[in-house]
């Protein structure tokens, strides 16, 4: 299942990772860790305190790639409604569901301050983003100066959580294309005319 090259902390963490999204925390036992890492009990304990260590380092693994796949689009090239366009818009495998939200509905995960820790502060750290960048298209007269940048960055936020919610339950990834649909209809309302902003001319 892995390359040989891995080594015994990286299967053990990959195989956590697995196994959380598969069973969810209570689901996932040191056994099945080890089993599915094709590792022994020793090697586990040795590299690991224990399940929770584990699942800790498996969590902020995955909090980290989602952080480094979004910001990789958040920081492409051009306008502000562009790159949360193509945030929105990105290939994702809808029906599977976001690694980090779903960990939101593992009460294990949400009963544990230090497993909860990295799930927020990476959706904090998405809103932040995305706020940043809303605040920069209204100091260069993209938006409307009124928009509030935190009110639409937890918008986008909720928008993309929620709709991977409703895709998975009607087993369809139509209802998240809808509600992105809608929330970038609501966003470009929010554009000032390109005849208005700064540095810009309209040919007659």
């Amino acid at each position: 299942m892995y390359s040989v090259a891995m080594s015994t902390p990286e299967r053990l963490i990959e195989s956590t990772r697995e196994l959380l999204w598969e069973r969810g925390y209570v689901g996932t036992s040191p056994k099945a860790i080890q089993q599915h890492a094709g590792a022994g009990q020793g090697s586990m304990y040795h590299h690991f305190a224990g399940k929770p260590d584990l699942a800790l380092a498996a969590i902020r693994r995955t909090a980290e790639e989602m952080r480094a796949t979004a910001d990789a689009t958040l920081s492409g090239d051009g306008s502000a409604y562009a790159r949360i366009e193509s945030y929105l818009l990105r290939e994702r495998d809808v029906l599977k569901g976001c690694p980090v939200g779903r960990l939101t509905m593992d009460p294990d995960v949400i009963a544990s301050d230090e497993l909860r820790a990295p799930v927020t502060e990476t959706l904090d750290w998405l809103r932040d983003r995305i706020a940043g960048i809303v605040e920069e298209g209204c100091s260069q007269g993209e938006f409307k100066a009124a928009l509030d940048p935190v009110d639409i960055a937890s918008a986008v936020v909720a928008t993309v959580q929620g709709g991977y919610v409703l895709a998975r339950s009607s087993g369809s990834p139509a209802a998240f294309d809808t509600a992105v649909r809608g929330l970038l209809a609501l966003l470009a309302a929010s554009r000032t005319p390109d005849d208005v902003r700064p540095g810009t001319t309209t040919t007659q």
